[in-house]
């Protein structure tokens, strides 16, 4: 390999993409590449991407427009593209005047030295088969210093909802061991980290190939060996939401009191075309569930508005289905369409302008809510996790409660990041809540 090779890596979608970064990072790392901030100091560029939406793949590519400078300089620069849009857009992202020259797919990042090497000599290179059992479960993901870390149980998915790529850009579901998983928690509770996020696709699928455990048994495994440190998860399926698990959640204080739990609508026929495999009666029982439990529990969701041959009455249910149900918070999206799914084969019949409409009407009421629930929240005393200076102001610090809500407070000067402290809500909006420090 030549020397003094230097790696600059963009992150784009989902939480899987922050993980994969890591994992990228550390094999990169291993054959002897340097890891670098900037763009205009690397030798080798990289975007991993998304391709859930048509916005998401928009985004990249206009950064390789913006990347083309950078092709034009006198060192050689290696652009590839990684993760979902490499493995469903191979062929027109290596086309012959692309400035990209390597495509690497999610179930393929060992083999990224190698073809960075074989692009430096000029030579364009595809790495995107799928896999039935890469876990990259011996690989350490090369983590930053800090608190909070992601951890991916699994890989792919199974579920096939009818407007989703992911099945057919990361594959069919595959599990971690467990006890690599609760060995990857102790270190890094050794190293300092107060919180990890458990990732998957579908977590409540997980199935331990050795144990046969699933979710709910690792949750337990990881709350009653790591009491001390805080244990998140993501993304749920209702279909998947047992009881089991529901009871596991309720039954240890250091498993967070959140969970993300997509809707998507609130029609059953929409749903039905989805693929989603509940109605919206089975979803209210889950969450019916999850509040007799937990009746602290924040629940947060996901909504596509303007699917195909949604009708205004089919809409109205998803606005009553927010109504009834009360969430903290959802990620709302209108519809686009996605080659190879199923739903690209029906009739894209909701105009972009009405699509937009119904998006607006959804984010509206659910900012309403929020703020409403947010309301509920002043006097009360949280325990928050400091993370460091606010964005906004660095005066003021951000952290976060069990139920994931964003808390800005004052420190004190002998306030540490990592520190668990009491704050008393004063004030908030639909997405934050302020506070003060209660000694």
């Amino acid at each position: 390999m030549e020397k003094n090779l230097s790696v600059y890596i963009e992150t784009y979608g989902c939480q899987m993409n922050l993980s994969d970064t890591e994992i990228v990072s550390r094999i990169l790392k291993n054959a002897g590449y340097e890891l670098v901030e900037r763009p205009n100091s690397a030798n080798v560029i990289l975007l991993n991407t998304c391709s859930v939406r048509e916005n998401a793949e928009r985004k990249i590519r206009e950064r390789l427009s913006v990347l083309k400078k950078y092709k034009n300089n006198s060192k050689p620069v290696v652009v590839g593209i990684l993760g979902c849009m490499a493995e469903r857009q191979r062929n027109k992202i290596l086309e012959n005047n692309s400035i990209v020259d390597l495509a690497v797919g999610p179930d393929e990042y060992r083999k990224v030295p190698q073809l960075i090497q074989n692009a430096l000599l000029g030579e364009k290179g595809i790495a995107v088969r799928l896999s039935r059992v890469e876990t990259y479960d011996d690989i350490e993901p090369l983590r930053k210093e800090g608190i909070s870390a992601w951890i991916s149980i699994m890989r792919g998915c199974d579920k096939f909802c009818s407007y989703c790529v992911v099945p057919f850009t990361r594959g069919r579901e595959r599990s971690r061991k467990l006890f690599s998983i609760i060995a990857e928690v102790e270190k890094l509770q050794n190293e300092g980290f107060k919180e990890i996020t458990l990732l998957g696709q579908n977590v409540n699928s997980y199935k331990c190939p050795e144990t046969n455990s699933d979710f709910a048994d690792l949750l337990k495994e990881c709350a009653i060996r790591f009491p001390t440190i805080r244990i998140r998860f993501i993304t749920s399926h209702p279909q998947d939401m047992s009881d089991k698990l529901i009871e596991t959640i309720a039954n240890y204080d250091n498993i967070c009191k959140y969970i993300h739990l997509p809707i998507q609508s609130g029609s059953n026929r929409i749903l039905e075309l989805m693929n989603r495999n509940y109605t919206y009666e089975h979803y209210l029982g889950r969450i019916r569930k999850i509040r007799e439990l937990m009746p602290n529990c924040a629940l947060s969701t996901d909504i596509i508005a303007g699917f195909p041959t949604e009708t205004l009455e089919d809409h109205r249910l998803t606005l009553r289905a927010l109504e009834e149900i009360r969430f903290d918070g959802a990620y709302m999206f209108r519809y686009s369409p996605r080659e190879h799914t199923k739903a690209y084969k029906l009739t894209d019949d909701v105009p972009e302008k009405e699509k937009i409409r119904r998006l607006n009407e959804i984010i509206d009421l659910q900012n309403k809510i929020s703020k409403e629930i947010n309301l509920t929240e002043h006097g009360k005393i949280h325990l928050v996790l400091a993370e460091g200076p606010s964005k906004k102001d660095k005066t003021y610090w951000q952290g976060r409660t069990d139920t994931n809500k964003v808390v800005i407070f004052k420190p004190l000067k002998s306030t540490q990041v990592g520190e668990v402290v009491k704050v008393k809500i004063t004030n908030s909006t639909s997405a934050t809540l302020f506070g003060e420090l209660v000694q």
